[in-house]
């Protein structure tokens, strides 16, 4: 499904600048062309389990109706969340992976995102939101505990798969975060003349 981009004008909360010095970003559904720059993406934020090439073309099209994109003014990829509907479960959405660029943290990418997609997909039926954090991933616990807290979602955890049973003891145990129901309300977005 084909969605208007939408505009945002990202600021570091920590530092003293004049507004116009933020960082520009477009954010938009994905297609196959992003692709290879989500792969790179992935590669260069850090910390997460990189995917296949392919499936991450996959997640591009296949699942760009629940995924959403942020490149800078120059075009350049600069965030990445990916997701699904569960099957059977089709009010939940599954957030599969967020990335973002290094030189976008602290200023509200990762949450900007997540908060864009249920507004799209909230009309849609969507009111429930999972997805699964290993436990020393402090950044991803911190985002979603915001996101939760600022729509006023209830959440709890369990682990989902643990390292022992599951993975053998060769990666950490993937605790699985549910929340919701989310309610549909507007969102704050800059118009291409405010930036």
């Amino acid at each position: 499904m084909a969605r208007e981009p939408v505009h945002l004008f990202l600021t570091n909360p920590g530092a003293i600048k004049d507004d116009r010095e933020g960082l520009p970003v477009l954010l938009r559904s994905p297609d196959a062309g992003d692709g290879r720059a989500v792969h790179d993406l992935v590669a260069r934020s850090g910390g997460l389990d990189p995917n296949s090439l392919y499936a991450n073309l996959l997640q591009c099209t296949h699942f760009s109706d629940t995924s959403i994109l942020a490149e800078d003014r120059s075009g350049q990829v600069v965030g990445f969340t990916t997701g699904y509907r569960i099957p059977g479960r089709e009010e939940t959405l599954f957030v599969w992976q967020i990335a973002t660029d290094p030189a976008t943290r602290g200023m509200g990418l990762g949450l900007s995102m997540l908060e864009q997609l249920l507004f799209w997909l909230l009309p849609l039926g969507v009111r429930f939101l999972e997805t699964t954090i290993t436990p020393g991933n402090h950044r991803s616990r911190s985002l979603f505990s915001r996101l939760f807290r600022k729509r006023g979602a209830p959440f709890s955890s369990c682990v989902l798969f643990s390292r022992e049973h599951h993975f053998k003891g060769e990666h950490d145990d993937e605790v699985l975060y549910q929340a919701g129901p989310f309610q549909e309300r507007p969102m704050n977005t800059k118009t291409k003349e405010e930036l």
